[in-house]
């Protein structure tokens, strides 16, 4: 076994005061916050997911890791954008995790008929939109969702993806240019 040092031991209490920190954010003005935030959130995940199930996960996730991070917030945009960056980077660990570990699938037993939720899926995925958007990297997507569907400033989109402010004018840009091209080439192809 081995023996706590006096760095460990300050560690250890310091780590059991910062516990014992009230957080920011009271009940009641957590309950507000998540009320503005959590449908765009859910929407937000929802499209980059394209899993509704996986969706609730990671807004779970999300609002777990904004209360435990317990930071100090200038504005309720800061406050927002800290959420959104933490959604994202839940996304792209899951992305990540997907690309080195083999998934597991557990069939559930198929429905006689087809649900209304499964019928409204396969229709959204026969949309010309969502195959071009599925096709684009996944920064891109995530620009274009914060940038047109959420109304997020540039400065903001900077902020949830961790880029530079100045930079995303122009890869808001290529990734509209990107959407257009793959959707012509989409439509060209059905005609």
């Amino acid at each position: 076994m081995r023996e706590l040092t006096l760095a460990d031991i300050e560690r250890i209490q310091a780590q059991s005061a910062e516990a014992s920190v009230p957080l920011e954010l009271d009940e009641e003005l957590f309950a507000a916050f998540y009320g503005r935030t959590s449908r765009a959130l859910w929407a937000y995940l929802s499209r980059m997911t394209r899993s509704p199930h996986l969706s609730d996960d990671l807004l779970q996730e999300s609002y777990y890791r904004f209360l435990r991070a317990r930071g100090t917030y200038e504005s309720e945009a800061h406050r927002r954008n800290s959420l959104f960056r933490i959604a994202t980077n839940l996304l792209r660990d899951g992305h990540r995790r997907a690309q080195t570990m083999p998934t597991t699938s557990f069939d559930e037993e198929e429905p006689s008929a087809p649900r209304a939720e499964d019928a409204a899926r396969q229709s959204d995925a026969r949309t010309d939109l969502n195959k071009a958007m599925a096709s684009l990297k996944p920064r891109e997507r995530e620009m274009l969702w914060l940038a047109y569907a959420q109304g997020s400033s540039h400065r903001e989109i900077a902020a949830v993806l961790g880029l530079r402010a100045s930079s995303i004018k122009m890869l808001l840009f290529r990734a509209r240019r990107r959407l257009a091209s793959l959707l012509r080439e989409d439509r060209g192809g059905a005609q």
